[in-house]
C-alpha cells in the first residue's frame, strides 16, 4: 500500500520515512506488532515511532495504526488487524457478544418471504447443485452433508476449472443451484447465474450485501451479516442460517425426510450396533 499523509513525503526525517516505508511494503507485519516490537525491528526508539505518529497527525500510536486500517486494502490479515484494533486485548466473551450481534443483525434483515421460497424450492427440486469455495466451502459441505440425510438427491460442485462446468452440465429445469456469495461475486458465481438462464434452474445465493446489481442477484437471496467491512467476517450467522433453513426443511418434508432419516438409522443400527 501507499500511506496518504496530511504531509509531504519531504518534510520527514530520515527516520520517519524508514517507519514509512515499512508500513507501505510491510502492512500486515505492522498491524500486528506492538510499538517496542516495530522499535526492536527497525533499530528506533518508541519515543521516535510517538513522534512519527502526532507528526502525521495521529493522537499516537494506536491511531496511527487506525489510520493504516482505513486506508488499507481489506485482505485476510487487514480484516483480522481491525478486529483485533477494535477490541485491544482479545476477549472470549466480548467475541461472543459480537456474534450475537451478527444473529441479531441478520434476524432483522432476513426476508421471511424470501425464507419460504427457498424451502419450497429445495423441496421440491429435482437435484440440488451446492457451490462454495474458500472459507464458504465449509458451509457448502455442510449444506450437502444434511440434505443427503433427508434423502434428497444434492451434489457438491468442484469449486472451478472446467471440473464446475463438468459438474453442472446435467442441470435442468427443475433444479436448484445453491452459491455462497458474500463479499463479492466470483467468477464461479457468475457462471452459476448465467447458465441458470439457459439451462432453466433456480439459483439460490447466500449473500451479505442487501443491494444487489441485478446481474449478480439469484433468483432467491438469502442475507446473513458477517460483520463490519474491514474486520473478520465471521461465519456464525451464516452456518445458523444454513442450519434454520434446513430445519424448516424437514418441517416441509414431512413423511418423506423423516423416512430417509429412520432409513439411515436402521442401517447404523444394523452395521454399527450399540
Amino acid at each position: 500500500m501507499e500511506l496518504r499523509l496530511p504531509i509531504p513525503p519531504e518534510q520527514l526525517t530520515r527516520a520517519e520515512r524508514s517507519i514509512l516505508d515499512f508500513i507501505n511494503t510491510n502492512t500486515d507485519a505492522f498491524l500486528f506488532l506492538s510499538i517496542g516490537q516495530l522499535a526492536e525491528r527497525l533499530g528506533l526508539s518508541e519515543a521516535t515511532l510517538s513522534r512519527f505518529a502526532r507528526h502525521v497527525g495521529c493522537r499516537d500510536f494506536k491511531a496511527l495504526k487506525t489510520l493504516v486500517l482505513e486506508q488499507a486494502a481489506a485482505g485476510p490479515a487487514v480484516k483480522l488487524a481491525g478486529t483485533l484494533q477494535r477490541s485491544g486485548r482479545f476477549s472470549p466473551r466480548d467475541w461472543l457478544a459480537s456474534q450475537q450481534a451478527c444473529l441479531e443483525t441478520t434476524a432483522a434483515q432476513l426476508d421471511e418471504a424470501e425464507f419460504d421460497r427457498a424451502v419450497a424450492a429445495l423441496a421440491g427440486a429435482g437435484r440440488i447443485y451446492i457451490h462454495g469455495k474458500n472459507a464458504s466451502a465449509s458451509l457448502a459441505r455442510l449444506l450437502h452433508f444434511r440434505l443427503r440425510r433427508l434423502g434428497l438427491d444434492a451434489r457438491l460442485l468442484p469449486t472451478s476449472g472446467s471440473e464446475l462446468l463438468e459438474g453442472l452440465a446435467g442441470a435442468e429445469k427443475g433444479d436448484v443451484a445453491v452459491l455462497f456469495s458474500f463479499s463479492k461475486l466470483s467468477r464461479e458465481g457468475r457462471i452459476l447465474l448465467e447458465q441458470s438462464h439457459a439451462a432453466g434452474y433456480t439459483t439460490l445465493a447466500f449473500v451479505s450485501r442487501t443491494c444487489l446489481p441485478p446481474d449478480q442477484a439469484a433468483d432467491i437471496n438469502l442475507f446473513a451479516y458477517r460483520g463490519p467491512e474491514k474486520e473478520y467476517h465471521s461465519m456464525a450467522a451464516p452456518a445458523a442460517l444454513v442450519d434454520g433453513l434446513l430445519v424448516a426443511l424437514t418441517q416441509e418434508l414431512g413423511p418423506r425426510g423423516a423416512a430417509a432419516l429412520e432409513r439411515l438409522q436402521k442401517l447404523k443400527k444394523q452395521y454399527y450396533p450399540g
